[in-house]
């Protein structure tokens, strides 16, 4: 037999190492050709990566978490062909995109026992026995034999607490459980209640969004700027355009609206659809308008990209949006349709809030996001009427737009949401 050793594959664009999200094989595995061995994760996007070869599992390297070098060996596979051991990567056709992973599995039901009261109270007889036995407070005691000796009221009071006599070790005459015993027992175990955690790896995506938030926040200096604007005119476009389409074609919410109003008012402010590349110095602004949609899956939250948003009509829009929310919840968005954005908007929907600060999604300059529509009491046109109003709140990168700027553009997007009709029709350039 021989061995064929497989190493870290180039993942592409100056990709150095890939982080070991999961393994789905182990050492003494038989694996045949193609099936599924590890997923890895890079900067850009999680890869599955498939077996090179049938043979059986010698060895793998890296746990979950850990980083291994482009060219580095992977995985050791032992050949039953005879055939020479080689070193070898996968080719590039062979890595596709992770899928969702699947559901955490549910944990078995702890061991039942009886509901536990209130503790009971101490005295000082039972503080001196508690201090006796604290630094035995991790250890069990052994389990007794024969009938426990101890009185009626102290085993009413183990039975409420839901204490098992068995298990206390009595400090009275002939190892008589006495009332200090059992409240030195209930503070063992409610000590031993408060000491379960559970350890959660940052790995994968975690791992990822936690270190560009970390280095957004930390390089760039963010301007937040919260406006409140009148959406009860867009509303009643939206419940009209809602019922002037038939069902099949989705619903549509104020994203797509909102969307296309930015791409609008981007045509007066160039300044904010721009990504700054920090190796160089340089500010690059662009014409085409790729709009980042910040959505939540179960991984985590994802950004895909309407590219060329601009161009689209308004069910166009909608129908791209939900397409990529939904690819990117089922983690089946491809690299190509999570990168690129020059500017993102991001919602939480019914759980918007009065108002948030966003987080700029670097190396963009400015983010969108949109607070919950509600209804309330508002001064219009004189008198006091409810309206529906939603704050709009906005982060800018202050070294590049300067706060007047800012303020500008969320200006003329409020004047064009509440002004819906003006959404569709394009910015009249001077001449």
């Amino acid at each position: 037999m021989s061995q064929f050793i497989f190493k870290m594959p180039d993942l592409g664009e100056g990709t150095v190492d890939a982080e070991i999200v999961a393994w789905h094989t182990k050492p003494g595995d038989v694996v045949t050709e193609d099936q599924l061995i590890v997923e890895v994760m890079t900067d850009k996007a999680a890869v599955e990566v498939p077996a090179p070869v049938s043979g059986r599992v010698v060895s793998v390297t890296g746990a979950p978490g850990d980083k291994i070098a482009v060219g580095s060996p992977l995985i050791v596979f032992e050949l039953a062909d005879g055939s020479a051991g080689v070193a070898a990567t996968a080719p590039a056709a062979t890595l596709r995109p992770a899928p969702a992973p699947p559901p955490a599995p549910t944990p078995p039901p702890a061991a039942a026992r009886p509901p536990r009261p209130a503790p009971l109270e101490a005295t000082g007889t039972a503080a001196q026995a508690v201090a006796a036995v604290a630094p035995a407070a991790s250890a069990a005691a052994p389990m007794r034999q024969g009938r426990v000796m101890t009185s009626p009221a102290n085993r009413r009071r183990a039975r409420e607490a839901g204490i098992d006599l068995a298990s206390v070790a009595g400090s009275g005459p002939g190892g008589r459980i006495l009332r200090a015993d059992l409240e030195s027992s209930a503070l063992r175990d409610a000590v031993a209640d408060t000491a379960h955690t559970t350890e959660i790896k940052v790995i994968g995506l975690r791992r990822l969004i936690a270190e560009r938030m970390s280095e957004a926040k930390r390089t760039i200096p963010h301007f937040a700027y919260v406006e409140e604007v009148d959406v009860t005119e867009l509303e009643s476009l939206r419940m009209h355009l809602n019922h002037s389409r038939p069902k099949e074609s989705g619903s549509l919410s104020y994203l797509p609206l909102v969307v296309m109003a930015l791409t609008r008012v981007l045509e007066s402010f160039p300044q904010c659809n721009v990504l700054y590349d920090a190796a160089r110095g340089v500010l690059v602004r662009h014409r085409a308008m790729h709009v980042g949609i910040a959505t939540q899956t179960p991984d985590g939250l994802k950004v895909p990209v309407v590219r060329n948003a601009h161009t689209l009509g308004l069910w166009e829009l909608a129908a791209e949006i939900r397409r990529l929310a939904e690819r990117a919840r089922s983690n089946k968005a491809t690299r190509e349709e999570l990168v690129g954005s020059t500017i993102t908007v991001t919602s939480l929907g019914k759980l918007g809030g009065i108002a948030s600060t966003p987080i700029i999604n670097a190396p963009e300059v400015a983010i969108i996001g949109l607070n919950k529509a509600v209804e309330r009491p508002v001064v219009h046109q004189g008198a006091v009427v409810v309206r529906r109003i939603m704050n709009l709140s906005s982060s800018f990168d202050h070294r590049f737009v300067d706060g007047y700027d800012a303020a500008a553009m969320i200006q003329a997007l409020k004047e064009r949401l509440e002004h819906p009709a003006t959404i569709f029709i394009p910015t009249v350039k001077a001449p």
